[in-house]
């Protein structure tokens, strides 16, 4: 996999903030050079980024995901390592996609954009498959949803069976499977035979189409909520009913989180009204405790806010935390 770029440990130290009498998690952590050096190690977490927007561009969205990964390094290898934060991951390194946004960067056209991604797919759907297989569990950074399906292609290889998926998230991503694009990756993985029940939570009235709803009210194995029927719940009934997304996920699948969803956050398709940061942690601290196969965060855009790339730390964090000190 001469596409993949490893984060060493002497590169890693270009993003840590030493301090004196303090450890930072990107000081306690193993790093290798290598898919066979992964192999050999015990952290159950691998963490990766997939910085490229062009998905996003090719679904007329918003630019910018492609500049999250390294804002979320910064921010996530400075938390500190203490009882509360274990270190039991690596922080792999990212996909090179230099060369794809340079090709992009002149491309108006959505579907020549299009034309680019199933060798993004083939190039993710391969790490995720590898790290799946060492039964690990990936957690990707950046992209835009136009992933899901090389994340869930590859962890369906190497599980050799269809998954379960639950997606945090304002759009169904279902549009038509005409060519590829951040708005159908779950149709593209659907059609395919690589994803089986899949639930969505939270997706916007406003910008669902009408012939999405009806394919999805007519499909056994899909499920939704509507943001708006959260708008009135308690905190506690919002977490019931985000169980019942993950009862139908039969408690065993693929946690998809686009940050699209989150009220305020800088992303592909920015929404004034969504979950809070705080809601999205809350979530992810009830996901975790089932089967998780992977954890997917996209659509954000970190190159101008750091509070962005600290909410995404925030995320990671809770999901890869003990669940005791």
């Amino acid at each position: 996999m001469n596409f993949f770029n490893f984060l060493t440990e002497n590169s890693a130290k270009a993003y840590i903030n030493s301090r004196d009498g303090e450890t930072k998690l990107g000081e306690s952590i193993n790093y290798v050079s290598s898919f066979k050096e992964l192999e050999n190690t015990a952290a159950h977490y691998v963490i990766f980024g997939i910085p490229e927007d062009i998905g996003i561009r090719a679904n007329l969205g918003k630019p910018g995901a492609s500049n999250t990964w390294e804002p979320f390094l910064k921010a996530f290898l400075n938390i500190q390592y203490n009882a509360y934060n274990g270190n039991d991951c690596v922080v792999l390194g990212h996909i090179k996609t230099d060369d794809f946004l340079q090709k992009a960067m002149n491309i108006e056209d959505p579907r020549t954009l299009g034309e680019m991604l199933p060798e993004i797919d083939d190039m993710l759907s391969q790490v995720v498959e590898k790290i799946v297989s060492l039964k690990k569990i990936p957690i990707i950074i950046g992209g835009g949803h136009n992933n899901s399906y090389g994340n869930i292609k590859g962890c369906s290889k190497a599980l050799e069976q269809s998954i379960n998926v639950l997606n945090i998230d304002a759009h169904t991503d279902l549009r038509t499977p005409n060519y590829r694009h951040s708005g159908n990756g779950f149709s593209y993985a659907k059609k395919e035979g690589f994803l089986e029940y899949y639930a969505m939570v939270g997706i916007h009235q406003n910008y669902t189409p009408r012939y999405i709803f009806d394919m999805i009210n007519d499909d056994k194995t899909m499920s939704y909520s509507l943001f708006e029927d959260y708008l009135h719940l308690t905190t506690i009934d919002k977490l019931i009913k985000f169980k019942r997304a993950i009862d139908f996920a039969k408690n065993k699948f693929a946690l998809e989180l686009d940050c699209d969803a989150i009220q305020d956050f800088d992303s592909s398709a920015m929404t004034p009204s969504g979950f809070t940061t705080n809601e999205v942690r809350s979530f992810i601290n009830l996901a975790k405790k089932q089967h998780v196969h992977y954890l997917h965060i996209c659509e954000a855009d970190a190159g101008k806010n750091p509070l962005i790339a600290k909410a995404l730390s925030y995320f990671v964090s809770d999901f890869i935390r003990p669940e005791t000190k």
